[in-house]
């Protein structure tokens, strides 16, 4: 029985994964996202941390060239080196705030769906309260108390997602509990803890990925700017949006040092949205093709 599951899995997830390369789009989204990874996995290896945060000033502002491919910032530091070791940066703050959302919103939301009652309205009338003001000014009053740095910044975060994962996640649960085979298991004596792990997850499990997979990149947007502001990463630990906000002042003579920063947020996000398009039309049950 176990292994007609697992060929059964494995059946399904190779036909997933071929709807998912006819998407050339998608396709592309993910090799760029995976280059991306694999620069974030070997950032020491393709250029020393230190170039990134020690200060040259003799080679201040230098224009990109042969020694320094994207040029140096007003305090001499290697743009590429900075660029390639705030990539870690970004993308551990997109991935943990998404998935630890959908940790916390999910577990909350599947939970109000199957039990509903008071417990519903209690905790879905929090998360109201909590999501009454928007995501980023909640998290910017967050780390404004909390202190400026990469723990309080994910921590904000993911509060400020939490009541959309719950939302989303209680209304596919909602939909679950009414379904039969819900209905057979209760009947069948299962305990509400292994028809809510073996039935209700598996089954929203869909639509839970391909909406983490598109927050992704909102997140590391929501990071970016906070870090802007000086909310997010501190000095000296290199940051995308934190390199932005420091090129301001030399847009018209320097604007390289806004551009590229720029660049890295927007290949990456772009990446991120094409690969969770591809996702969710590979996952959609519908799709016959």
């Amino acid at each position: 029985m176990n292994k007609w599951k697992k060929s059964r899995a494995a059946a399904r997830a190779k036909e997933i994964w071929r709807r998912f390369c006819k998407n050339k789009i998608a396709l592309a989204g993910f090799i760029v996202l995976s280059i991306i990874v694999l620069v974030v996995i070997f950032a020491n290896v393709i250029v020393p941390y230190e170039m990134a945060t020690t200060a040259a000033p003799k080679e201040r502002l230098q224009a990109p060239n042969a020694q320094h491919l994207f040029g140096t910032d007003d305090l001499g530091r290697d743009v590429f080196a900075r660029i390639v070791h705030a990539a870690p940066n970004s993308l551990l703050i997109g991935f943990t705030v998404s998935f630890g959302s959908l940790l916390v919103g999910g577990t909350l939301g599947i939970a109000c769906g199957y039990f509903g009652g008071k417990f519903d309205n209690l905790i879905m009338r929090f998360l109201d309260m909590i999501s009454a003001l928007p995501g980023s000014l909640l998290a910017i009053v967050m780390v404004a108390v909390l202190g400026p740095n990469m723990r309080n910044l994910i921590i904000a975060l993911i509060v400020g997602q939490i009541a959309g994962f719950a939302r989303m996640s209680r209304s596919v649960a909602l939909s679950i509990s009414e379904q039969e085979y819900i209905k057979a298991a209760k009947a069948g004596g299962s305990s509400n803890l292994r028809i809510i792990f073996r039935h209700a997850v598996p089954n929203a499990a869909g639509t839970l990925i391909i909406n983490t997979t598109m927050s992704i990149s909102g997140v590391i947007l929501s990071a970016c700017s906070l870090s802007f502001i000086g909310l997010g990463v501190q000095p000296p630990k290199p940051e995308w949006g934190a390199m932005l906000n420091d090129a301001r002042q030399f847009f018209n003579t320097s604007p390289y040092l806004m551009i590229i920063p720029g660049l890295a947020i927007l290949i990456t996000s772009i990446s991120i949205n094409m690969m969770g398009d591809g996702l969710r039309d590979a996952l959609d049950p519908k799709l016959k093709s």
